[in-house]
């Protein structure tokens, strides 16, 4: 019997540009690929080739113009199928929200400046896992569909191999999973054919079934398409039609796709191990996410109030080199060595890039602040050197905020002083901290706390001689050896194991932990490769940290530290507790030298709490997962939440916060954050070789704040402290001079809570400003919005988990208007809103 719908035969490369190859052959093989599909489309009029990665053609394109004029000219005419619209196939758990706007971003108008169309199908058939925020994601980039391979249907059960998949906010895409993979491995192309066309049977749908070599690159061979032809020509059961991604979506418009299952959670899970599989990438692609919006901000606002010229191609050359190393097999950190060798030099690129935009915008700003003051124009003819040392005149510290909302957060200043005063000439707390330097007497810093407006600056001033104003400080700061305790909160350290022995919460009095705290488990991954394959979770404990020494470190009217070092067999950990005066939370610095092999360190917080929630960040949302022990991908923080296990059964919670970690599991009560892993590269199911180098042998650095919190997460505000711990204030000790900029400045207000901004910066058509914000507790809000640099003000309403990209011309006769996240019209209505 004839099947009623024809099997979509989708002739593609799945091209890996780093794997067990450095990007150079990868460059090459790219390369090859291509001059064999235009080949093939030569040879075989009837072939259709699909091809992703816009990094790819712009490889192409640079390097062998000829070929990509080729290319072209087969897009043209609708036989080379342009599909993905992102820069690479990503890993698509870790990168933050704003990373995949940028895949989107740039790479569409990639593919409509050079092809003069945009893509329409999302497209990531190997990468290992897809966090739940994607559909909102993918159709405001002009991505209405969706395919993808994994997890697998052992991994995961779906209701359909098609399907609405919804994220958090209710937008849809159309998802279609590979029924078997994108490539030929393990099976010949008939046997193939033959299983798709069993499966077709009793299906309501067409079917896609994808052929040509892959990983390495190669695409559908002459063999393959000669045995269609056969195929096509013999076979009557089963009609094939050569097709793409694009048109087999086209084809299901004829059916009724409003009965599909829709299918309300991320995808996962495959390759947990990569969650956490070598740390540096991880650290580094934090760390330049972060830098660039930043200079973006500030370069905006540089650009806007004093003419400097926005960097817009370098940040963008910045931001290609994070989202190439956003590649899975790099980003999950299952390629070999040596490709972390080029992405520790990419991602280098990146941050010089971001650190030179954001210093010369923000030296353009401070040095256009009007900083004379009283007694300055007696001494305005005299070295500045002069001037600090006059010490009753102060020098002018600009301390500038690239957060949406105005922060109180620590600022430290590379010299020892004895008083600052802010812009009110009113006296600020301030201790002296040991610095990083060992100069003579030179040795000590000075910090203090700064209240700087959102997305903007604040300038405070530095004395060297001045005495400070003896002004009573609130509250109490205790510390000893194993002992920290303010108004809120109070710590205790096990002087034997370095575990937190004790932490009450002292608003709700409550101890937040069962039992010790912060206890560095040691992982047995004997059974682990480098991706985790065939694993769910990693529980599997033998060993702790111990043999510990706690002492205090530093003890001052602003902050007291306890140093706690710990050891396990050659390894040490150090972990700096820090509380601030008036601070409800613990921070932590660690520094961990690490030099076990196949083994996995975790952080144990096993909470005092019944009816425990686990919700942790996901790319510009969040999500609720079970609290059952399974390896989880999770972003800036990660909460649980539930009642108080003291008989009182209070509504309470506990936050754990981190600079550059992205795996945790949860097991009922029992919080575990992953720090390091230690496979060896690149050990795909266990082929080890006892030559072979482990991963993250070495120092590490890490910061996490500990955050207990009466009721739930949206009321602690850890989104917001998530960022504060992520994006500190930056400094510019400045000199004396008149200028056109006040001593304070505001760049943005928002009136919710719930709003939060992520980038601002010139519109890629330099004929306006963008401002990305989004909705960041599922709450619908409604919030004004005022951007003083541009004179505007406007509101909108968010439903919960929206993401909003404003387009503010230019010509402030133009209104502001919403955008999408490539920042022109495209179609982004959701099904069934």
């Amino acid at each position: 019997m004839k099947n009623k719908f024809p099997l979509h035969m989708i002739g593609n490369a799945h091209l890996d540009p780093v794997w067990l190859w450095q990007w150079q052959e990868g460059f090459a093989e790219i390369k090859a690929t291509f001059r064999s599909a235009l080949d093939r489309l030569k040879e075989f009029p009837e072939f259709v080739f699909t091809c992703a990665g816009a990094a790819y053609y712009r490889w192409v394109e640079e390097n062998a113009p000829e070929m990509f004029e080729e290319i072209r000219m087969r897009v043209s005419e609708g036989r080379w199928i342009i599909t993905g619209g992102w820069w690479i196939q990503p890993d698509c758990n870790l990168p933050s929200g704003e990373s995949f706007a940028r895949q989107a971003l740039y790479s569409q108008r990639y593919f409509l400046e050079k092809f003069g169309k945009l893509a329409d199908v999302g497209y990531n058939v190997d990468s290992f896992g897809h966090n739940g925020a994607l559909p909102q994601i993918l159709k405001k980039s002009g991505l209405n569909y969706y395919v993808f391979g994994r997890p697998d249907a052992n991994e995961k059960t779906l209701p359909s191999d098609l399907f609405w998949w919804e994220g958090p906010d209710g937008t849809r895409v159309l998802a279609y999973r590979l029924i078997m993979s994108y490539g030929m491995w393990g099976c010949t192309l008939e046997e193939k054919i033959g299983k798709h066309a069993e499966r077709m049977k009793d299906s309501s749908f067409p079917l896609m079934c994808f052929y040509g070599v892959g990983n390495h690159g190669g695409g559908p061979t002459i063999e393959n398409l000669r045995l269609m032809r056969k195929y096509r020509a013999e076979a009557e059961s089963v009609p094939l039609q050569c097709s793409s991604p694009t048109q087999y979506f086209e084809a299901l418009r004829s059916l009724d796709t409003s009965r599909l299952p829709v299918v309300r959670d991320d995808l996962q899970p495959h390759a947990i191990g990569c969650y956490s599989a070598h740390s540096e990438t991880k650290a580094l692609n934090r760390a330049s996410e972060h830098r660039l919006l930043s200079a973006e901000k500030f370069s905006a606002l540089a650009h806007k109030l004093l003419g400097l010229p926005y960097p817009g191609g370098r940040l963008r050359t910045a931001w290609e080199n994070v989202l190439f190393n956003q590649f899975h097999d790099i980003m999950g950190g299952c390629s070999i060595k040596e490709a972390y060798e080029d992405s520790r030099e990419s991602y280098g690129e990146a941050l010089h890039i971001g650190a030179k935009a954001l210093n010369a915008a923000l030296q353009k700003i401070s040095w256009s602040i009007d900083t004379m003051k009283p007694g300055v124009e007696a001494l305005s003819k005299e070295k500045d050197w002069m001037l600090w040392e006059q010490g009753d005149l102060g020098v002018p510290v600009v301390v500038f905020n690239p957060l949406s909302w105005e922060v109180d957060a620590p600022v430290k200043i590379t010299k020892q002083v004895k008083a600052i005063t802010d812009d009110e000439d009113r006296h600020i707390p301030i201790q002296q901290v040991r610095a990083s330097r060992t100069n003579g007497a030179d040795k000590w810093d000075t910090m203090f706390m700064a209240r700087v407006p959102a997305m903007g600056y604040r300038v405070y001033w530095a004395y060297l001689d001045r005495e400070p104003a003896h002004t009573p400080i609130p509250g109490e700061l205790q510390a000893e050896d194993t002992f920290l305790e303010n108004a809120n909160v109070l710590l205790e350290i096990d002087p034997a194991t370095g575990h937190i022995k004790r932490l009450l919460h002292k608003g709700a009095n409550l101890e937040v932990f069962e039992g010790n705290g912060a206890v560095p488990i040691v992982i047995d991954e004997e059974d682990s490769d480098t991706w985790g394959h065939n694993l769910t979770a990693y529980r599997k404990e033998k060993g702790k940290f111990g043999e510990a020494s706690a002492k205090v470190i530093e003890r001052g009217p602003l902050r007291a530290v306890i140093r706690v070092t710990s050891r396990y067999r050659q390894s040490t950990l150090q972990m700096d507790y820090i509380l601030y005066r008036d601070a409800s939370s613990i921070r932590v610095e660690a520094r961990l030298d690490w030099r076990e092999r196949h083994s996995m360190l975790k952080l144990s917080f096993p909470v005092s709490l019944d009816r425990t929630r686990a919700v942790s960040e996901i790319p510009y949302a969040f999500l609720e997962r079970e609290a059952d022990g399974k390896e989880k991908p999770g972003q800036q923080w990660v909460d649980l939440t539930g009642v108080s296990a003291d008989g009182r059964a209070r509504p309470f919670g506990f936050a754990l916060l981190n600079t550059n970690k992205y795996a945790y599991d949860v097991l009922d009560r029992d919080l575990c954050l992953t720090v390091v892993r230690s496979p060896q590269f690149a050990d795909h199911y266990g082929e080890r070789d006892e030559l072979a180098p482990y991963m993250d042998q070495g120092e590490h650095h890490f910061t996490l704040e500990l955050v207990p919190h009466e009721g739930d997460w949206r009321g602690a505000a850890v989104v917001r402290k998530a960022f504060e711990l992520n994006v500190p204030p930056v400094t510019i000790v400045e000199t004396y001079h008149r200028g056109p900029l006040p001593q304070r400045y505001v760049g943005l207000r928002i009136t919710s809570d719930q709003v939060v901004a992520t980038a601002f910066k010139l519109a890629e058509d330099g004929e306006g400003y963008i401002l990305r914000a989004y909705e960041t507790t599922g709450q619908a809000a409604e919030t004004e919005f005022e951007l003083a640099s541009l004179g505007r003000r406007w509101t909108a309403t968010f439903i919960g988990c929206e993401i909003k990209t404003f387009y503010i011309p230019i010509d402030e006769a133009e209104t502001v208007r919403e955008t999408n996240l490539i920042e022109f019209a495209v179609n982004t209505d959701r099904p069934g809103h």
